[in-house]
């Protein structure tokens, strides 16, 4: 009895540690928001990483910047990447799939609105970009982030794990290069994007698991 007690106790850990690392992801952007709110001026490494990416600016760079920015946000990443990537899912027969797809991108960018707008954070004024207000956090980051964790989540390839974690890198150099954002805002969003996307998971595992079984 015991044994079989300490088994269902070991699942039950199993099962919620999604939700346990998700939410805690989720708080430490929060407390990372908050902890930004309070100051009057962003943290020095913000504004040397900044001058250090203005200093360096180029056509070079700033092309393939500008395209990270299209293909981050806006009408392109926030409605044409989330329906096309749940669109092949479902041409792929994985319904589930699909319905995890979207509503990962749907909760991210919920709660990244709803923190551009508690806590208000000012851009930088070397910004290179059109942008909406409130800084913290980084959307564009977060839509990256999301994507990198739902697709490693669903797919299980090695290319996909390398793949996702490289563009949520160049994300967010591209947005700082851009001025479009403090480095900070960045963090916050990588951990707004994990978080969101492993709490959506969770309640769903059982059935994206059957699915591609």
């Amino acid at each position: 009895m015991n044994q079989q007690l300490s088994r269902a106790e070991a699942r039950r850990i199993t099962a919620l540690w999604p939700l346990i690392s998700g939410i805690g992801a989720i708080a430490l952007a929060v407390l990372l928001g908050a902890l930004i709110a309070t100051r009057n001026t962003p943290w020095s490494v913000d504004q040397l990483l900044l001058a250090d990416f203005v200093s360096i600016r180029s056509p070079f760079l700033t092309v393939p910047a500008l395209a990270m920015n299209f293909l981050g946000g806006g009408w392109f990443g926030v409605f044409v990447v989330p329906l096309g990537g749940a669109l092949a899912f479902v041409i792929a027969r994985r319904r589930w799939a699909a319905v995890y797809f979207l509503a990962a991108s749907a909760v991210s960018a919920g709660v990244v609105q709803l923190l551009k707008t508690t806590f208000g954070r000012a851009r930088p004024t070397e910004i290179l970009v059109t942008a909406d207000l409130g800084s913290f956090p980084s959307g564009h980051v977060a839509n990256a982030a999301t994507l990198a964790v739902v697709l490693i989540i669903l797919l299980h390839r090695r290319w996909v794990w390398i793949a996702g974690v490289a563009y949520t890198i160049l994300m967010v150099l591209s947005r700082t290069y851009l001025g479009a954002h403090w480095l900070s805002d960045t963090f916050g969003g990588v951990l707004i994007g994990v978080g969101v996307a492993v709490i959506v998971w969770a309640p769903l595992a059982k059935k994206l698991t059957a699915e591609s079984g």
